[in-house]
């Protein structure tokens, strides 16, 4: 998608329709700064905003993503194209959302090692060894609460009996038992509980 095009064609309907950015803003409930940064295309408008955005500007969805009124022997073929591009922008971003939990992870336990190391080997003093542990240990467990809700949101998991993908409740991800990536919970389509498998787009993760 063209964000510089769609910037342009925003700020175009916004101005036909006698608004200013900070009057389009207030009827979205955002500030204004994201209006200009929509304009200048320097980001999209969030998902839950553009039914909004697009009856406020008198356009359709179609026509916002194209940053162009989109004609009526065009629409089906925008629509698949549209929907294409916004999967490959999501499966991209949970891609980035997973590399950034297994950074996040080992930058946590190498740090939690460091206060344990140091705790043991540099401090004297018994309370301050304990203070080096609490926040080694406060810390992985932030980062691991942190990591969990994103195992929980990106991509998807696949049930192993009936194929089903689905994204299942912080709570039933983080009680379920789990070797790396899979996790034995039950689907919520067939009912059976099985081990099954983090996918992102078309592949596993």
């Amino acid at each position: 998608m063209d964000q510089l095009k769609i910037g342009k064609f925003i700020s175009e309907k916004r101005k036909a329709k006698g608004m200013t950015q900070a009057q389009l803003a207030e009827k979205l409930g955002i500030t204004d700064r994201a209006v200009s940064k929509w304009e200048t295309g320097r980001s999209m408008p969030d998902v839950s905003l553009m039914l909004e955005l697009c009856s406020l500007l008198g356009i359709t969805v179609n026509d916002l993503l194209c940053g162009e009124v989109v004609s009526m022997e065009k629409i089906n073929e925008t629509t698949e194209k549209n929907l294409l591009e916004m999967a490959g922008q999501k499966e991209a971003a949970d891609k980035r959302l997973l590399r950034l939990e297994v950074v996040m992870m080992v930058i946590a336990s190498l740090f939690l090692l460091t206060m344990l190391l140091t705790a043991v080997f540099i401090t004297k003093k018994s309370l301050l060894s304990f203070g080096f542990i609490g926040l080694g240990l406060v810390t992985f467990v932030i980062a691991s609460l942190f990591a969990l809700r994103i195992e929980q949101v990106a991509g998807y998991y696949e049930c192993r009996k009936c194929g089903h993908r689905y994204v299942p409740t912080y709570w039933n991800v983080n009680k379920a038992m789990h070797m790396g990536r899979k996790r034995y919970m039950k689907c919520p389509k067939c009912g059976e509980k099985s081990w099954q498998c983090k996918v992102v787009g078309e592949t596993e993760s």
